[in-house]
């Protein structure tokens, strides 16, 4: 019955990923971790992420901006090899509350979908950005939507913004189970719980793509920012309970 629902859960999750950019890891971080136990939920999901980004990758290769993935990756590198080094070592709720507060003022910053942009953006701000986010997502599993205000103010939408944030997670999720491994973090069933997951974000990401077609980029846009103001809910709430 896990297997089952984890393979369900893993579809379900990416087509919404695909929908809404991002948000596909932050949905499967409750579930994993009423399963499987909260100690597993980090290594498990970002292996689920991992296994259904080269699909995504080869569906929406043509719109990858590499421009902003050569700022990114390399810090976001650095970033993931700390936060699997600290990993299980720190307590960082207050981490999760920033964020999910963050996530939330973005309802705000665009007036609920009706603006393009809400504050200046440039490449070169996808360094530290990139060893900040996949430090904390190393730690945690999923950082929530998290980048996504920061493609949407330098004119990333729909598949662009998609295909550039699965580029940049795909060579971050390298580093970030290669820190897991290292560390004994993942072994054992884990490895099979994470390919149940990752199969399902293959079929997802499939599903989720023919929709996203289908979409405005208004529609998109409102979607992404209510995503985001629900996954910085779901993040406060979280860490508040623990």
């Amino acid at each position: 019955m896990t297997f089952f629902i984890l393979f369900l859960s893993g579809i379900f999750a990416y087509i919404v990923s695909t929908l809404s950019g991002g948000g596909g890891a932050l949905i499967m971080l409750p579930i994993v971790g009423f399963y499987l136990g909260p100690q597993v939920v980090a290594p498990v999901v970002n292996l689920g992420n991992m296994i259904g980004r080269p699909a995504r990758l080869y569906l929406f290769w043509k719109h990858i901006d590499w421009s902003i993935t050569k700022f990114y990756v390399p810090a976001a590198i650095v970033g993931a090899i700390l936060g699997g080094l600290v990993f299980a070592e720190l307590n960082a709720d207050w981490i999760q509350i920033l964020l999910g507060i963050f996530l939330v003022s973005t309802v705000f910053q665009y007036r609920f979908g009706k603006k393009k942009a809400s504050f200046p953006m440039k490449n070169i701000y996808f360094i530290p950005l990139g060893l900040v986010v996949s430090f904390v997502s190393t730690l945690f599993g999923a950082t929530g939507p998290i980048m996504n205000p920061f493609y949407l103010n330098i004119g990333l939408i729909k598949e662009e913004l998609i295909a550039t944030k699965t580029a940049n997670s795909f060579f971050v999720g390298i580093a970030q189970l290669g820190s897991y491994a290292f560390l004994g973090a993942l072994h054992g069933k884990l490895w099979l719980y994470g390919a149940l997951i990752g199969s399902g974000a293959v079929i997802g990401n499939i599903f989720g793509k023919r929709l996203l077609s289908k979409m405005s980029d208004e529609g998109f846009r409102k979607l992404v920012i209510l995503l985001m103001m629900l996954s910085g809910l779901l993040m406060i709430g979280r860490s508040l309970e623990l």
